[in-house]
């Protein structure tokens, strides 16, 4: 074991905030690349390689703080919520009502609400005494939207129910709600034309690009629009950018880029711009990079069991980085997380990438060395008694690395992987050894079974990421995965209020994504038309959560992969 000071080395830098750890419990990403279980494995340009499970991957179950699995979904038999909602401009709304109902059924309605995006002007969201007229929270259990719309437009509005008012507990999958606002009538001493309804074809962005400040190197910005638009990305509002006619804006030479840029996006009924997002340089000796990632898993027997696998780079490069790795069962069965069915007594193993063992761990004991690394990097804490909990706290150089957790005596059940960047220096360069890429394979369900994979991005700036979640690409050869998702969608999350930053169920061959993925080693995907998925964003520091479902409502084996992007 390494020695660790008492001191809370970069807590500021480090420290996941409560929401997120509990968002981590829900299942986040803690591996590079997967393998089918068979023997056949996904082995990226990099050179990164990882043992997957056998032949059927544990159901991985969405959790929360409170009730394991149970989620607020939207309520089948109330009439109150049609999306798009068509209104008149100066027409009065008496209540469109936004009821929801309990999977499984519980008695505890939400006591609280986030909303992102616009809410049309002269509207008003929430009820009497706690109420908002643009994007917030309200602390109220069935919110109306009600008043009279006093602008023509199409109104997009993030909508996120949680069970507690302080935005935790339970809580509703985000969903969108769009208001149409009709033109009223002209107010001419002329008989009052027919009012002209907003034609539902117009395009609107449904992802708006994002303000960034960074230390160099790659930039991207999304910004996608409904209806079926073509794009032409624009600088400082006026003057075109060359070739930049993809819904990704990637940005070589950020030093050389930098200004404020807009996206418009036309179809055969018109035009629209999104809002602008500037890219800056900042000069900082703490420039953004991953610096913790966790996976949650059901623990079975055999092949069935979690593989988190990591890589510290650059690839090919001298250098070490400390690592804390964690397995938690028990720790995660006990108040405040309360997770039912976990594995009682995790063992925790580190392999090479020519699968060597390199460490074991089969019961932390309480050493002090563990819970001063683990109040270091912001873990929650695992108390002072002995545990069945298992965990590891190593330096290792760069290359690809496995984490296994198993039952010790074949026991099973629901099991925390966590990795962190447990580095004691506050400055950082991109030629430090450093935590580079992590990816999971799991089986998506649906509801709250659904991948919810987090990352946390560390630093003084702005980091450039490459999000994919594959299920077609692994069912074709070489790889042949059985079961795999046929259709998956991905959508990148804030954890602790729900916000959606982007999304995208289908990536058409973008040839920004195509280039991205061999400068950073990923494995190929050589149909373009397929529906696996995949983000290309510049991400300022924070939590993230990059949730994977099936877009169509299927379920099957799919791999999240998230890459650092020089």
């Amino acid at each position: 074991m390494r020695s660790h000071l008492a001191a809370a080395f970069r807590i500021d830098r480090l420290r996941a905030p409560a929401a997120l750890l509990l968002a981590l419990l829900q299942r986040t990403p803690a591996v590079r690349t997967v393998a089918d279980g068979l023997g056949n494995f996904l082995e990226s340009q990099a050179g990164s390689l990882i043992k997957a499970a056998a032949a059927s991957v544990a159901a991985l179950g969405a959790v929360d703080s409170v009730a394991g699995a149970t989620t607020y979904t939207l309520s089948t038999g109330s009439p109150g919520h049609p999306s798009p909602y068509s209104v008149t401009e100066g027409s009065q709304i008496e209540g469109v009502a936004f009821d929801l109902d309990s999977n499984p059924e519980i008695a505890s309605p939400p006591e609280s609400w986030t909303i992102t995006g616009s809410i049309p002007p002269g509207l008003v969201f929430g009820a009497s005494g706690d109420s908002v007229t643009s994007a917030g929270s309200v602390n109220v259990t069935n919110p109306t939207l009600t008043g009279t719309p006093t602008a023509p437009g199409t109104y997009t509005m993030v909508l996120q129910a949680w069970e507690y008012t302080d935005g935790t507990g339970l809580f509703s999958t985000p969903f969108s709600y769009t208001v149409v606002v009709n033109s009223g009538p002209t107010p001419t001493p002329t008989p009052t034309p027919t009012p002209t309804p907003v034609s539902a074809n117009a395009p609107v962005f449904t992802t708006q690009p994002i303000s960034v400040t960074v230390a160099g190197g790659t930039v991207a910005l999304d910004a996608v629009a409904s209806n079926s638009p073509s794009y032409q990305w624009m600088l400082n509002g006026s003057t075109p950018v060359a070739g930049a006619t993809d819904a990704t804006l990637l940005l070589g030479d950020a030093a050389a880029a930098t200004g404020s840029y807009t996206c418009v996006a036309t179809n055969s009924a018109g035009t629209a711009t999104s809002n602008a997002a500037t890219v800056g340089i900042g000069t900082t000796s703490d420039p953004g990079h991953l610096i913790n990632l966790s996976a949650r898993a059901e623990v079975g027997t055999g092949g069935n069991i979690i593989f988190g696998g990591f890589a510290i780079g650059p690839l090919g490069t001298p250098g070490s980085l400390a690592i804390l790795i964690r397995a938690s069962g028990p720790a995660i069965a006990a108040a405040p997380f309360n997770v039912p069915g976990t594995l009682p007594d995790p063992q925790l193993q580190l392999f090479s990438s020519a699968n060597v063992v390199l460490q074991v761990n089969e019961g932390w004991m309480a050493d002090p060395a563990i819970s001063a690394a683990a109040a270091a990097v912001g873990a929650f804490s695992w108390g002072t008694v002995a545990s069945h909990d298992a965990a590891l706290d190593v330096s290792e150089p760069t290359g690809t690395y496995t984490a296994q957790i198993a039952g010790e005596s074949g026991d099973t059940g629901d099991a925390l992987l966590e990795i962190y960047d447990a580095t004691t220096t506050e400055s950082f360069t991109p030629s430090n050894a450093h935590l580079i890429n992590l990816s999971a394979r799991v089986d998506v369900g649906t509801g709250a079974n659904v991948l919810f994979a987090g990352f946390v991005i560390g630093g003084q700036s702005a980091l450039t990421v490459l999000i994919r979640a594959s299920g077609p690409a692994i069912a074709a050869a070489p790889f042949d995965v059985p079961g795999t998702l046929t259709d998956p969608q991905i959508t990148l999350q804030n954890p602790s209020t729900g916000a959606v930053y982007a999304g995208n169920s289908g990536w058409g061959g973008d040839p920004e994504i195509a280039s991205t993925a061999a400068s950073v080693g990923a494995f190929k995907w050589s149909v373009p038309t397929s529906h696996d998925s995949a983000l290309l964003i510049t991400l300022p520091p924070g939590s993230y959560t990059a949730a994977a479902a099936g877009s169509s409502g299927d379920t099957g084996v799919a791999i999240v992969e998230v890459y650092e992007v020089e």
